[in-house]
């Protein structure tokens, strides 16, 4: 082969590689990632949805496409954010993030497949006719991170047992926010302990509520289960800091980034076997035929530092129950 000849053909397949890439990426199964809040609140929950999809066979870039769409907790953007997903032509839908995500995939398409992971009860929410037989194109998983309110105030009263009078800050405009509330109001009547509930979904009011709180005399606090307040991590940490409030939150981020403690099911590994249906419905499992999981994988997580900054000195009894301590 001549020289001149032989350069032809290697400059022609050269050319041609990025169109092969791209035909080989257009050939790739997509899937919409429809998110309520924010990527950097979303990375531990991403890092767990691959983990899942590689369980079962697909790696993201070599096998599979993930659409990413954030809706930075502005819970109104999220219908159009669904709706570009479904013209995008996804093979499925995974929505997170909180409830209103779940329910803007539902109303965006009765056909792509949607698997879903929520903090409450997704019969009641209107996702699934039922946990065992959801029927229709959703499936997904539930944790329980709105029932917990009681097992999150004993841990807090074992803690800080001088406490009589507990904070506890929810988000109103969450569906699941109401049942969160009772639950918590009925084991603080248990006790013998005064609930001093305030609202935010905002972050003025979340300032507010701090200071309705330190007017009331909170010895201590709660942050409920709502999504809203994964993203204001660094205001929660830094007024619980600055008025010497031990507080109790449900996801352990906020205590890696400085809180007291944190109880609740694992949303990480929620997401995994999230990720694990998302792949077994790319193979060809259909979402009526996938019952809802139940998550049951608890954690309790503390922080010895703050616990220190406030003066709290932890029991025995609690160390040895904590699933993780963070020093």
């Amino acid at each position: 082969m001549k020289r001149r000849e032989f350069i032809t053909l290697v400059g022609g397949a050269a050319a041609a590689w990025p169109l092969v890439a791209h035909a080989q990426q257009a050939a790739m199964p997509v899937i919409g990632m429809l998110y309520a809040g924010s990527a950097k609140v979303a990375a531990p929950n991403t890092v767990a949805l691959l983990q899942g999809l590689k369980e079962t066979g697909y790696v993201e870039g070599q096998n599979v496409v993930i659409e990413y769409r954030f809706a930075d907790y502005q819970n109104e953007r999220l219908p159009a954010l669904a709706a570009d997903l479904v013209q995008h032509n996804v093979r499925v839908i995974f929505a997170t993030g909180g409830p209103a995500a779940p329910l803007a995939a539902k109303v965006a398409t009765a056909t792509i497949p949607i698997v879903f992971s929520t903090g409450g009860d997704p019969v009641w929410l209107g996702l699934v006719a039922s946990l065992n037989r959801p029927g229709g194109n959703i499936t997904g998983v539930s944790f329980l991170t709105n029932a917990l309110g009681s097992k999150r105030l004993g841990l807090l009263r074992e803690l800080v047992p001088t406490a009589s009078a507990i904070g506890f800050l929810v988000d109103p405009t969450d569906p699941y926010t109401e049942a969160e509330t009772k639950d918590t109001a009925d084991a603080a009547n248990a006790l013998g302990l005064k609930l001093i509930v305030v609202q935010a979904s905002t972050a003025s009011e979340v300032d507010s509520a701090f200071a309705s709180l330190i007017q009331q005399r909170a010895d201590a606090l709660i942050v409920g289960a709502q999504a809203f307040f994964n993203s204001r991590r660094d205001q929660l940490i830094a007024l619980t800091q600055r008025h010497s409030l031990p507080a109790m939150y449900q996801r352990r981020e906020l205590v890696a980034a400085g809180g007291l403690m944190s109880y609740g099911t694992s949303a990480t590994d929620a997401e995994r076997q999230a990720g694990i249906y998302v792949g077994r419905i790319l193979k060809g499992a259909k979402p009526a035929d996938l019952p809802v999981l139940q998550s049951t994988k608890f954690e309790f997580v503390l922080n010895l530092q703050t616990a220190r900054a406030l003066g709290i000195e932890v029991p025995p009894g609690v160390l040895a129950i904590a699933d993780e301590v963070i020093e």
